[in-house]
């Protein structure tokens, strides 16, 4: 039990290091750019595909 746990929680430490590494490297720490600048207007469709 005592394994499982400290597994769990090495586990939890390395998750939230590699977080606030990506974080300090952006300069923000918001979770993702992409979900902030997703939802555009749709490409258009490219030639020849229309069906």
């Amino acid at each position: 039990m005592i394994l499982a746990f400290g597994t769990l929680g090495g586990i939890w430490f390395l998750a939230a290091a590699a977080r606030k590494q990506v974080a300090d490297a952006k300069g923000s720490p918001e979770r993702s750019n992409v979900i902030q600048h997703h939802g555009g207007a749709p490409r258009p469709n490219m030639p020849g595909t229309e069906h």
